[in-house]
């Protein structure tokens, strides 16, 4: 039988690149998803766990990667490893691999305990991460630095929102080819509705 190299990526969106993750790491075959590891509900991240077998080596960038949420993780690097999947995190230097047959309950144990402390550190790391982010906001609200989100649309582009929403288009027609949600658009709506209020 051939065995193959795996790897696995995850980017959160489709702005971010992918590129750096597994640099210089030769493999048989790669699955890219760009979606949030919140869950285990990525089209690419089931095709690889239906794509590998007894004896491939599977390279993931991190943890966090694979999964956001600690019990997932181990959910998914236990089924891995019973399945004769040899795993490997980039970033946090370590390597799962099934038991070999002299392998004790000790040696077993302790990968299960490695694994769990390591997902409970970057599980602590991401709320850490979120604390400095609104910490940071609040600062900056305090300060009058902080403006929010950039507009989606132009003066220009939400005028025309509103233009053909009130001419008849319906707004879910009109949001989605504005690029935007149906509830942006009410909020435009809503928007132009207050400041010509204002203007009278």
């Amino acid at each position: 039988m051939t065995f193959q190299i795996i790897g696995y990526q995850r980017v959160s969106s489709a702005d971010q690149n992918e590129a750096r993750q597994l640099a210089g790491v030769e493999v048989h075959k790669m699955f890219t998803d760009k979606a949030s590891g919140k869950d285990t509900a990525r089209p690419q991240f089931t095709a690889m766990m239906g794509h590998v077998r007894s004896g491939d080596q599977l390279h993931v960038h991190s943890m966090d990667r694979l999964s956001r949420n600690m019990i997932d993780l181990i959910g998914t690097v236990t089924a891995l490893v019973d399945r004769g999947v040899t795993i490997h995190f980039h970033k946090e230097g370590l390597k799962f691999e099934p038991s070999a047959e002299g392998d004790s309950e000790a040696a077993r144990a302790m990968k299960r305990l490695q694994l769990s402390i390591m997902g409970a550190v970057a599980e602590f790391e991401r709320s850490m991460i979120r604390e400095r982010q609104r910490e940071g906001i609040a600062a900056a609200r305090a300060a009058g630095k902080y403006k929010g989100s950039t507009p989606k649309l132009t003066d220009q582009q939400a005028g025309d929102l509103r233009a053909r929403i009130e001419a008849g288009v319906p707004i879910a027609r009109a949001a989605r080819e504005a690029g935007i949600s149906r509830t942006s658009a009410y909020t435009y709506l809503k928007a132009g509705s207050q400041d010509q209020t204002v203007a009278a």
